[in-house]
């Protein structure tokens, strides 16, 4: 398996963030989106789905906009920053909205748990992500 840093560092570029706090950010987006992947299918299964019908739309939601977060950000482009800037909040808020709900769900299932604690980390990647940008 790649180490995603070391990928990074092989790779020039001219990008304001360095590779460690994109490598960072890029692993817990991808935790991210495997966890909400996960945890739609896991709600999807369950007897009561209906009633998990906003979670499970906002899981697929968080899971598509982290993929594309995650491709913008290991091309690492520096050339559009005000694009860079918008994609990375779309994935806060898309990182939020998922866990918010989950978290409520998160006594009553493990997947919402464990999506719960993966946006929350995928949430505080991006304002870390977000804070270097606006450095």
């Amino acid at each position: 398996m790649i180490q995603t840093r070391q990928l990074l560092d092989s790779v020039t570029n001219e990008s304001v963030l360095s590779s460690e706090a994109v490598a960072m950010a890029l692993d817990a987006l991808s935790a991210c989106e495997t966890a909400v992947t996960a945890c739609a299918a896991g709600m999807l299964a369950q007897k009561d789905a209906d009633e998990l019908r906003a979670s499970i739309g906002r899981d697929m939601d968080c899971a598509d906009v982290t993929a594309a977060t995650r491709r913008i950000l290991t091309r690492r482009s520096g050339h559009d920053p005000a694009l860079l800037t918008a994609q990375v909040e779309a994935c806060l808020i898309a990182c939020r909205r998922s866990h918010d709900l989950c978290a409520e769900h998160a006594r009553h299932h493990e997947h919402c748990r464990l999506c719960a604690e993966a946006t929350g980390r995928a949430a505080d990647a991006c304002r870390d992500v977000l804070g270097a940008i606006r450095a």
